[in-house]
């Protein structure tokens, strides 16, 4: 029988506000709801990262939570927490103190990155991991990683990305989301999603976006993402100017249905990142049929492979550019991308993988997803 009360731990979760921070966290809460489980979450809400913001959210969130062990822990069946370090570590005091059901979800960056900051960190990591009732990692160069580099068994080890909802990144005809972005019907768009970082690859992309555009003055860039980091949105800014690339369009954050609108209106999407645990969003562009053209890194490597998307070489200028421009001019190829694009989005729906979540709440003896 399924387990009934769930708290979710995060160090992401999206607000009003802050739209896009975390949403994938919030997708798959309002998506066990519907499953009839009752789910409360205790998040970091604030995408700030500037030093003085950083402690205080994460004290508040620390004092929060261990008021909440203390008073309501006992009621839970299951915890499941949102990257391994820090979140993991708040949900195992969950686990000692009252026993109950510890999951814990990698996304990327907490093996990546986080792991590597310090010994102690990846101490910890390791120690969140080999505790956990169960670990799920949202993708499959993830699950090896937290295999191999942190022996984890395999059978404690689930592959179960969060999921596209299909309701909200569904096809729109392109004239007429083009119509709704106010895109001029000459142009021919190009779109990245994501923070506006340098990890993700973005001055690669407005490099490789300047020769484009000198082959064909029709293209357009559009750039939809927080602003996570000031210093590299003004190099961005600059990089733009020195190199005067016209019709680049940065936008902030947005919703989901909104940027669901703008992947089908979309030519080409692109996610040039240096690392990617998954990549759901290229995930939700395919959802869109839009084609693909993303890194051959991490989860990306998986995703796009096959023909599902075309892989480029991460910070390769040249690769990007003849990634992209082979969409662009050649429509064989875009109808091929969107169709295998298609059933790599049937087979990532999230109504179908967060039954495997769901399962992992009280599973039988000896399942598992790997």
């Amino acid at each position: 029988m399924s387990a009934k009360k769930v708290l979710v731990l995060s160090n992401m979760y999206p607000t009003e506000k802050a739209k896009s921070f975390g949403i994938f966290v919030k997708n798959q809460v309002e998506a066990l709801r519907e499953r009839g489980l009752e789910v409360d979450v205790i998040a970091v809400t604030n995408p700030s990262m500037d030093k003085l913001n950083v402690i205080m959210k994460y004290l508040h969130w620390l004092l929060k939570t261990l008021v909440h062990l203390l008073v309501k822990g006992r009621k839970y069946d299951v915890v499941h927490a949102h990257y391994v370090f820090p979140t993991g570590m708040l949900g195992l005091l969950y686990k000692k103190l009252w026993n109950v059901r510890l999951i814990v979800t990698a996304h990327g960056g907490d093996i990546d990155r986080m792991a590597n900051k310090s010994r102690r960190i990846r101490q910890w990591t390791k120690t969140i991991l080999h505790e956990a009732d169960h670990v799920i990692a949202v993708g499959q160069k993830l699950y090896e990683q937290i295999h191999e580099d942190f022996d984890v068994p395999k059978e404690n080890i689930s592959v179960i990305n969060m999921g596209v909802n299909r309701n909200i990144f569904r096809p729109i005809e392109k004239a007429l989301a083009r119509k709704q972005c106010g895109i001029n019907e000459q142009m021919i768009p190009i779109l990245y999603v994501g923070n506006v970082i340098r990890q993700k690859g973005l001055i690669e992309l407005i490099e490789a976006f300047s020769k484009l555009k000198k082959e064909n003055p029709n293209v357009c860039l559009y750039i939809i993402g927080a602003k996570k980091d000031a210093s590299f949105y003004h190099e961005l800014l600059q990089k733009i100017e020195e190199n005067n690339v016209q019709d680049v369009f940065i936008y902030d954050a947005m919703n989901q249905s909104e940027v669901a609108v703008w992947m089908s209106a979309a030519e080409v999407f692109v996610l040039p990142s240096h690392l990617e645990g998954f990549g759901l969003v290229a995930l939700e562009a395919m959802s869109c049929h839009t084609p693909v053209v993303g890194s051959d890194v991490g989860g990306l490597s998986y995703l796009l492979r096959d023909g599902a998307g075309i892989l480029i070489e991460p910070h390769n200028v040249q690769s990007l550019y003849e990634g992209i421009k082979r969409v662009i001019n050649d429509a064989e190829v875009g109808k091929q991308l969107i169709q295998k694009g298609e059933i790599r989005a049937q087979e990532n729906d999230q109504q179908y993988l967060i039954e495997k979540v769901v399962q992992l709440y009280s599973p039988p003896e000896g399942m598992n997803y790997a």
